[in-house]
This record gives C-alpha cells, sequence and structure tokens, in this order.
C-alpha cells in the first residue's frame, strides 16, 4: 500500500523554519529519523518510508504554497495513490502552538495550500493533519507572523511537537484515519 505525505510550505532559504512551513519540518523530521534523504524531483523534493509493509512518499512541494495542489496531483497520479491515502500537513493559525488535529476532509478554512489542492483535485475530501502554529499577532500581521520564525520557547517544545506530529502519520498509515483521530485528536 502506498501513502503519499505531502508536507506544505515555501521553497527558499528566506522561508526555512518558518511558522508557515511546519509542513516541511514534520516530513523532515521523519525522513530524518528514518535516516532518509530527499530527493529533487518534478514538482518537488521525495523521499520513500517503508513502514510495516506500507511506502509512504514524503513530498516537500517545491511549487510554493498557493500551487500545492500541482505537485499533490502529480505525484498521487504517478504513483497511482488513491485520494483516501493522501495526508496533507499544514499549518493552523487558528489552532495554539503545537496542537495538532487530524480531519479526514474540511475547508480550506482561508489557507491558500488547501485551496489551490481542494481546487487542483476538485474535493476537499482528503486527509489534513494541522498542525497549530497559534495566532499571536497584531490585527494585519497575518503574513508577517506565518512566514515568520518561532519564538525561543515554541523552538524548545518544536523537537517533541514534531516527533508525535510523525505518529500521527505512521498510524493514519497503519490503523487508519478513524483509529488515529480516536488517538490523537484528544490529546
Amino acid at each position: 500500500m502506498k501513502y503519499l505525505i505531502a508536507g506544505l510550505g515555501n521553497i527558499g532559504p528566506e522561508y526555512h523554519e518558518t511558522r508557515h512551513n511546519i509542513g516541511f519540518m514534520v516530513v523532515d523530521a521523519l525522513a530524518k529519523a528514518a535516516g532518509m534523504q530527499f530527493n529533487d524531483g518534478r514538482y518537488g523534493f521525495t523521499a520513500t518510508l517503508s513502514i510495516k509493509g506500507r511506502q509512504l512518499l514524503l513530498l516537500k512541494p517545491s511549487t510554493y504554497m498557493n500551487l500545492s495542489g500541482n505537485a499533490v496531483r502529480y505525484w498521487l497520479q504517478k504513483e497511482n495513490i488513491p485520494l483516501e491515502n493522501l495526508l496533507v500537513v499544514v499549518d493552523d493559525i487558528a489552532l495554539p502552538f503545537g496542537i495538532l488535529r487530524l480531519k479526514g476532509k474540511g475547508s480550506d478554512a482561508g489557507h491558500n495550500g488547501l485551496k489551490h489542492i481542494a481546487a487542483t483535485l476538485g474535493t476537499q475530501a482528503y486527509a489534513r493533519l494541522r498542525f497549530g502554529i497559534g495566532n499571536d499577532f497584531p490585527r494585519g500581521g497575518q503574513i508577517d507572523y506565518v512566514l515568520g520564525h518561532f519564538t525561543e520557547d515554541e523552538q524548545t517544545l518544536l523537537p517533541q511537537r514534531l516527533e508525535t506530529a510523525g505518529e500521527i502519520v505512521k498510524s493514519f498509515c497503519l490503523a487508519g484515519i478513524d483509529i488515529t483521530m480516536n488517538q490523537f485528536n484528544k490529546k
């Protein structure tokens, strides 16, 4: 069984480890823990991870956030991965920092990456793991906030939250979305 785990973010050193790139950070942590390297491919960087007979194709789109759907669609089709085996990892300002929520479908909640994926795939019925980045910004400061770096306190907690996000990804692939939501969304 194959799964596509798409961690959303923006390419380029100016975006490295910004709040908006938490999707990249989650798949980077998964690859690093498995000793895997990303390869530069069409529409993004990929690494393949095998876990208990499941193949996880980790994807960091190189299309920039607003065009993420192009990379997701391409890799789903290229690898013949069914939509129910897609998991998109994304930042969420509506959740406090470090809160993780897995959902089987839903709206884009104003997130441009999710909006483009839904438009490209023609559906919002795909799983997404929302990683809370908080919303501690003044009115009109959202863009600077999401493209900014984590605070010192957040950076201290980040490795543990990335590890938990990785556990959620693995559970999604091994146990399914319902069991995984029941186990992790309560925390």
